[in-house]
């Protein structure tokens, strides 16, 4: 019979409220450890504490599988340790009396004797790494911080300080929570327009497709060939972007030709001056004393001349940013800038009203629908990768969003690259075992047969579900089945990969349209590299989910930062890693320009906060990752009402706006 002072100890200190006791099989379990250890239950749950820490999830929920896991870490702490104090020993005994002290290695402690005291030193003729290179064991020789992992056993003794191994670093240091265990799935973080209900799903799909997709993009243009940039094509790119926004600024300020001229050229009188943000430095952050304006070869030879904004009272600025300033050069060694001119926005979409009436009707049921059926919104979900966590190639949390995509009987489904991901880290090391559900011999498996079992195997199921679902998938820089490895990104082969006939494969920008909504998609994470890379005094915009978005859709571009953000500045890999960047191809910067109007939806895949807004009459998106590195994420659902046409617009017949932004609300879930 278990102690009973003991039994209860354990109760009162391990049982969830509100309950107050524990199952039988994990107090079992508990009593196991303190039997094996010879450990009192304090100090037990003082380890539990440091297991909690040191697994890095929010929620740690004491069950069997978990209770059987601590055991296990709670057991290798302590073997780790009494390995730690044998070697001191021996090494203490090996050292003979009056012997000479002599270094046994470059950069090693005399006779080993601080390996194990020390945090991370070196043992002498220790591998380096699991293949034995020094690179993967730089961090080893500094002096350990307290991160997130090892907070919890910071008072522990030095011994436990280890050497760090991929095996059991970052991620695998401790056992996430399973994905089937998640807590808050399907809850609603944010809402754009609450007023606006989401209908209950139908009893059964639609016998028709209610929407009609149309991509308003030349496939031709995108299918360039990476890495073979000149010199020339990109300077022409770039100088021709800053002469158009110089004639769009002259149109829309009514300016003659004598108001624009050199801002680097020693001048008393006033002129508009129309160029480029950059730096003076190309390591350098942007801030206000490295401002410099690049002009175009017509209008300034293409120099560059510093800025000098201390009269200005308001100001946002990234590298990349065309502007219009008024200003002097009275020195010749700086513009002073007086005025910042604003630059024209795209119109609106638009759509002819008897357009807008056949869209109507399809929402309705379809062309032969009577016309008093009450159109039903269209229902889209729109998710972006990884779409696993960095422990598994099991795909879950994408399993479960097409499911929900089924239940929904969802009209749309927008997946966002990458979807094999070079940067998760089972994938970049090439080192993982293949589920055992898939039927793919390892001998012969390449990406394709991966991306078929992984990804494609759960859009076949829901195209089954609903067969007249549109899918569109759009490829990222960091998918390893793309052989296009540069932004712009032309579509991926939909050849060997087994996607259904309902998905396709879109080009990286891409604007297209659903029905008569305008939808914008970008897999390049711009907003986090502008907010990088901004530079503001007393913003317009405070709210920074609202003022990056707004640089795209006044700048008329999908990615107008240049140059991106290095790759040393943005957030390393699962593995530690250099991120992959933007991988832009300067010459080929025009395949990202918006066309026209502007976009009524734009989504950007981001990894800041998921949010929805509406900025300048456009709903712009960020659904956030549908799995993140340890747990699951969030995706968008998009309701859109159908567009209210009124008897005077149909008898003029002129277009009218879509105004998406009124009638469409937008959650963001968690999956």
């Amino acid at each position: 019979m278990e102690d009973l002072p003991i039994t209860e100890e354990l109760h009162a200190r391990f049982a969830p409220p509100p309950s107050t006791k524990l199952p039988p099989d994990i107090l079992g379990e508990l009593h196991s450890i303190l039997r094996l250890h010879s450990i009192s239950p304090q100090e037990l749950f003082y380890k539990w504490e440091s297991y909690c820490l040191k697994m890095g999830s929010e929620e740690t929920i004491l069950d069997l599988e978990t209770a059987r896991a601590f055991k296990k870490d709670v057991q290798e702490i302590l073997e780790r340790e009494t390995r730690s104090k044998a070697h001191v020993r021996s090494a203490d005994k090996r050292a003979p009396l009056g012997a000479t002290p002599r270094s046994v290695s470059s950069g090693s402690d005399v006779f080993g004797m601080l390996d194990g005291l020390v945090p991370n030193t070196p043992r002498p003729g220790a591998r380096s790494g699991l293949g034995g290179s020094t690179g993967k064991r730089k961090a080893a020789f500094e002096t350990p911080a307290t991160s997130r992992s090892n907070r919890g056993q910071a008072a522990s003794s030095p011994a436990e300080f280890k050497t760090p191994n991929p095996l059991e670093n970052g991620l695998n240091a401790g056992q996430p929570t399973p994905f089937a265990d998640r807590s808050n799935a399907g809850q609603t973080i944010e809402t754009l327009n609450s007023h606006l209900h989401v209908p209950d799903p139908p009893l059964a799909p639609s016998p028709e497709s209610r929407v009609k997709m149309t991509v308003n993009t030349d496939y031709k243009k995108f299918s360039y060939r990476p890495m073979a940039m000149h010199l020339s094509e990109a300077s022409e790119v770039l100088d021709d972007r800053i002469d158009e926004f110089l004639s769009l600024c002259q149109t829309h300020h009514s300016l003659d030709d004598t108001a624009f001229g050199n801002p680097a050229s020693q001048s008393t009188s006033e002129i508009v001056a129309v160029g480029r943000i950059a730096s003076d430095s190309l390591d350098g952050k942007l801030n206000t004393a490295s401002l410099v304006l690049e002009t175009s070869r017509r209008m300034g030879a293409g120099l560059r001349v510093p800025l000098k904004v201390g009269s200005l009272l308001s100001f946002e600025f990234f590298p990349g940013q065309i502007v219009a300033l008024r200003g002097v050069n009275a020195s010749g060694e700086y513009f002073s800038v007086k005025e910042i001119l604003s630059l024209p926005l795209l119109p609106p979409a638009a759509t002819l009203p008897t357009s807008l009436g056949l869209f109507n009707r399809c929402l309705s049921g379809g062309p032969d629908s009577m016309e008093e059926d009450q159109p039903r919104p269209l229902n889209i979900l729109v998710a972006a990768g990884p779409y696993t966590a960095d422990d598994n190639l099991s795909f879950e949390p994408l399993h479960a969003l097409c499911s929900q995509a089924s239940t929904a009987c969802a009209d749309a489904l927008v997946l966002i690259g990458p979807f094999l991901d070079i940067e998760h880290p089972l994938v970049a090391s090439g080192d993982f075992d293949l589920p055992d559900e898939t039927d793919i011999d390892p001998d012969t498996a390449t990406l394709a047969t991966l991306f078929q079992a992984l990804i494609a195997a759960p859009l076949v199921g829901l195209a089954n579900d609903v067969p007249n679902i549109n899918i569109m998938l759009i490829p990222s820089v960091r998918d390893v089945i793309s052989k296009h490895v540069s932004f712009p990104q032309e579509r991926t082969p939909r050849k060997d990969l087994g996607i259904p006939k309902q998905a396709n494969f879109l080009t990286n920008p891409v604007t297209a349209s659903l029905n008569e909504i305008m939808i914008g998609i970008s897999a390049q994470d711009i907003l986090q590299e502008l907010r990088r890379g901004e530079v503001t005094l007393n913003p317009k915009e405070t709210n920074l989910l609202a003022r990056q978005p707004r640089h795209l859709i006044e700048q008329r571009h999908f990615f107008p930062l240049f140059p991106p953000v290095t790759r040393e500045a943005l957030l390393k890999t699962g593995d530690g890693s250099l991120a992959t960047g933007a991988v832009l191809d300067t010459s080929y910067m025009k395949l990202g320009e918006w066309l026209n109007v502007r976009p009524d939806v734009l989504i950007t895949p981001s990894a800041l906060a998921p949010f929805a807004k509406v900025v300048e009459s456009v709903v712009v998106v960020n659904p956030g990752a549908l799995s993140k590195k340890k747990g699951p994420g969030t995706y968008a659902q998009l309701t859109v009402y159908p567009a209210n046409v009124s008897e005077e617009e149909i008898i003029e017949g002129k277009p009218v706006g879509h105004k998406v932004y009124e009638r469409s609300r937008v959650d963001i879930v968690r999956i």
